[in-house]
């Protein structure tokens, strides 16, 4: 329409709407500032700057019914401004109840370190708190796809003639969509037991790798080389795995050393405990060395080890394995491998080589 033919009713409307429209959207956002710089407050110190868009759109839409309500516009566009509004409303409501599930998260999570040593409490909150956010999100964002939808009469009409066979498309769509919907689940599922969470340790197809992301539908595992192996959620609900971080990061090493019968045990045992007490990378706990098999030809020793994760005990096992050949290199060199030979012909027979 022309501006100058609007009446006075509309241009005295648009005028205190856009003047409201301003006044209400600067209260509301300094007094969201300021709260949001408090730091008692569960609200970020950017949730003013967050919810600001929303908030605009807001404010738009209460003007809008407000308008649609006193009959400021013509009868012809009153409906279109009318349902733009209402999917103003839907939009704005929608977005701010997206930010508050996430900042209720991040409010609640605060307080756990993930990064710490220990942060296997930590690792717990996190995964639920992702996985459930997610599924929020979701859920909230289908609903106001389906309200959005149902503002629209002629949707409205036509969902009362699908209603009737809405129990056997409902069946089609279980049978066509069953794989999806288990996956869906088991993510929810993961959430709630929790076989894994984020930054466990696990060994999925023989790969070494830590739980770098959940979702509902897949999980990212990031192996030791950089790789990353994505498997479905539905994995580690029907799949053994391996998860070494379970209810504690501490683990036990082993070194397998094979000697020669000769060895002396107790000095090499001795030498383990030296090694171990000079080491950061040990925690202190277990330190056992023991024969653990004779073959024909050698001895196999076993040196057992703790650490307070798995990443250190793969380096304290390497640096233990490579001390003790050292020192059996420096030390007792007879009691290397060998390979022995009997000769049973001439004036040597019988005597071992």
């Amino acid at each position: 329409m022309d501006l100058a033919n609007l009446d006075s009713d509309l241009i005295k409307y648009i005028i205190f709407s856009v003047a409201g429209l301003v006044v209400a959207f600067t209260v509301i956002f300094f007094i969201l500032k300021k709260v949001g710089k408090n730091p008692r407050n569960i609200l970020p110190v950017n949730f003013a700057h967050r919810i600001k868009v929303p908030l605009i759109l807001f404010i738009i839409s209460l003007v809008i019914r407000i308008g649609v309500a006193a009959d400021i516009f013509d009868d012809s566009y009153s409906g279109i401004v009318g349902h733009i509004g209402i999917l103003l409303l839907i939009l704005s409501i929608t977005w701010f109840l997206i930010i508050m599930v996430r900042v209720v998260k991040s409010g609640l999570i605060r307080k756990y370190d993930i990064t710490a040593a220990d942060n296997l409490a930590a690792r717990r909150v996190y995964t639920q708190f992702n996985i459930l956010e997610r599924v929020a999100v979701f859920v909230i964002t289908v609903l106001a796809i389906g309200a959005a939808l149902m503002s629209f009469e002629s949707i409205q009409s036509i969902g009362a003639s699908v209603l009737a066979s809405a129990g056997i498309a409902g069946i089609i769509i279980g049978f066509s969509a069953q794989k999806a919907l288990g996956t869906l689940l088991a993510g929810i599922q993961i959430a709630i037991t929790q076989p894994i969470r984020l930054d466990d340790v696990v060994i999925v197809e023989g790969e070494w790798g830590r739980i770098e992301e959940i979702t509902l539908t897949y999980v990212v595992i990031s192996i030791w080389d950089k790789r990353r192996l994505v498997v479905p959620t539905t994995y580690f609900i029907d799949k053994p795995f391996q998860n070494w971080t379970r209810t504690t990061s501490e683990i036990l090493g082993t070194v397998f050393i094979y000697t020669d019968f000769h060895v002396q045990v107790d000095e090499l045992r001795g030498e383990l405990t030296r090694l171990l007490n000079d080491t950061p990378l040990w925690d202190g706990k277990v330190n056992v060395m023991q024969v653990t098999d004779a073959k024909a030809d050698v001895m196999e020793i076993r040196a057992l080890m703790s650490a307070k994760d798995s990443g250190t005990a793969w380096d304290l096992r390497v640096h233990i394995r490579e001390k003790l050949i050292d020192y059996l290199q420096r030390n007792y060199p007879e009691s290397l491998p060998r390979t022995r030979v009997t000769v049973l012909s001439g004036e040597n027979e019988g005597r071992q080589v």
